[in-house]
């Protein structure tokens, strides 16, 4: 695996950027199980939301989902579900991939949502995905561009100091909850939209840049919900659609009270292709976690299968066994010296079967 550093600065941070298609490692086999109550194996894929799941009007405004569009074929992973998808009441993948599927878009495994990295209060807001200069960047899904040019995070027009740099701020005509969408592409080298333009979903608003405050090439994606600003986020990654047959992992890691640790480390393990992922909760602040899973964690793009999870706590080791479905999120849970449970959101919907794309 073929890596190099960069530097990424977040605020007044300086920091390093890591520079691979994913962060993985094998894992001798675990022996130590823990009394981890498995997951029940699903036979659905997921389920393509339809009119009648529509969220309500906001403002008095008619609130509608995209029409679904076909994604291209990746050679890399398959294809993406199609948006808008659920399988249950508790899921929301409604965006697609700013990145284009033949090109590696996965976000950048020290650059997730919530990570700290060299100051308790620099949290981030969004996922950074690794791409070239003047790789398009596309629209998430359909919407009216808010913002376009610099200025964005500290909400002042024309700012080129700004830690955003270029960046676009799509509000998106669906929402969740009762409450709007907004997407933001920052550090962008050029913007193709302007203020008021409706886009459709997979149109270019710009391209990957290094502007604002960073030294390297990525495009920084964030998801906002009510809010168009910066402490109204929640983590991308379970809103963007999976790849057909993969699943995201979401977890709650906390004391055995139930408080949230913080900034700690786990490991995740894959029993089919032998990977392991080190994966970080979110910081302490600056950060929202969804109203339903209460995570402090997630890892998207996980091919479906069963996982071993790996916790040191309290001087002690912990493991913990989990299934990722296709096409849906499965949630994790750690409460202290209680150990690893999991549990599933019960579906709601009629599953159907995906629909490949061209």
């Amino acid at each position: 695996m073929r890596s190099h550093i960069k530097f990424l600065v977040l605020g007044f941070i300086l920091l390093p950027l890591v520079t691979a298609s994913n962060w993985f490692h094998p894992l001798p086999q675990i022996g130590q199980t823990s009394t981890l109550t498995p997951v029940t194996t699903s036979t659905a894929t997921a389920h393509l939301v339809t009119p009648t799941d529509m969220p309500p009007a906001i403002d008095g405004v008619s609130v509608q989902f995209p029409t679904p569009g076909l994604l291209p074929v990746s050679a890399w992973r398959p294809p993406l579900y199609q948006i808008p998808w659920a399988q249950t009441e508790y899921d929301h993948f409604l965006f697609a991939r700013p990145i284009a599927a033949d090109v590696i878009n996965w976000p950048l495994a020290d650059y997730r949502y919530g990570g700290v990295y060299f100051a308790p209060n620099i949290v981030h807001t969004g996922v950074d995905i690794d791409a070239p200069t003047n790789t398009p960047v596309l629209a998430a899904a359909k919407g009216t561009v808010v913002w376009a040019g610099y200025g964005l995070f500290s909400t002042v027009e024309g700012n080129r100091s700004d830690p955003y740099g270029l960046a676009v701020a799509i509000r998106h005509e669906f929402g969740f909850q009762g409450q709007r969408l907004y997407t933001v592409y920052a550090h962008l080298s050029e913007i193709n939209v302007t203020n008021g333009q409706v886009v459709q979903l997979g149109d270019e608003v710009g391209a990957v840049g290094e502007t604002g405050h960073v030294t390297g090439p990525h495009l920084h994606f964030e998801v906002r919900l009510g809010k168009n600003d910066f402490f109204s986020t929640r983590n991308p990654e379970l809103w963007m659609a999976p790849p057909q047959g993969w699943g995201v992992l979401a977890a709650r890691i906390a004391d055995k009270k139930d408080k949230t640790l913080t900034h700690v480390n786990l490991n995740i393990y894959s029993y089919q292709t032998r990977q392991e992922w080190e994966v970080r909760t979110y910081g302490p602040v600056a950060v929202n976690s969804d109203d339903k899973y209460h995570e402090n964690l997630v890892l998207s793009d996980l091919p479906a299968g069963k996982y071993n999870i790996y916790y040191r706590y309290a001087d002690r080791d912990f493991y913990g066994k989990f299934e990722i479905q296709p096409g849906q999120v499965t949630l994790v849970h750690f409460l202290g010296e209680k150990g690893f449970s999991t549990g599933l959101p019960t579906p709601v919907f009629t599953p159907q079967a995906a629909t490949p794309s061209p």
